[in-house]
């Protein structure tokens, strides 16, 4: 019954991460984009762990692309998501979520996943310098890494606590 109930939430989350990604970003250019796609993805490593919260990002990433593509797929992005994922699950699964630790996972994936791989793989895909895009992609993860410190606590606190206890738990039996 329990892996049931994981694969429901699973499957709620990555279908939520597609639809705040890849089908209603509310902007995205070349390269950048902002979204609210880190809500489901850090709630489903919070509660699942970093294998299953990678896990997430990865069909995330896989099935944006094939409903909603935006250019051509770069497998690079793809285990950016799984690090994402697993980065969030490392810093808050079955660990409090205070305001340290989640901004401890927010600025390594700021950091290492979004400015340092991301950028990366954007300057394979479009033949630009790598400190050409840094600058303006410096200034969007500074932007989202404090809106990102502020809304994931606050998500964890309305939906993620109500899911852990009331849902995800082994009922008792007697």
């Amino acid at each position: 019954m329990k892996k049931t109930k994981v694969i429901v939430f699973m499957s709620m989350l990555i279908a939520l991460n597609v639809l705040l990604t890849h089908v209603v970003p509310l902007i995205q250019t070349d390269f950048v984009r902002i979204s609210f796609g880190f809500i489901p993805l850090s709630l489903s490593s919070m509660l699942f762990g970093p294998v299953l919260g990678g896990i997430c990002g990865v069909l995330s990433d896989l099935l944006g692309m094939i409903i909603a593509p935006k250019g051509a797929y770069f497998p690079g992005f793809t285990l950016s998501a799984f690090l994402t994922g697993a980065i969030y699950g490392v810093f808050l699964y079955r660990k409090p979520k205070n305001m340290v630790r989640i901004s401890l996972a927010v600025l390594c994936v700021s950091i290492f996943v979004n400015l340092g791989l991301n950028t990366y793989w954007l300057t394979i895909l479009q033949g630009k310098g790598y400190l050409v895009m840094l600058p303006e992609r410096a200034i969007q993860n500074g932007i989202m890494s404090a809106i990102q410190i502020v809304l994931i606590p606050l998500v964890w606190r309305t939906v993620g606590k109500s899911i852990e206890k009331g849902y995800l738990e082994q009922p008792v039996r007697t």
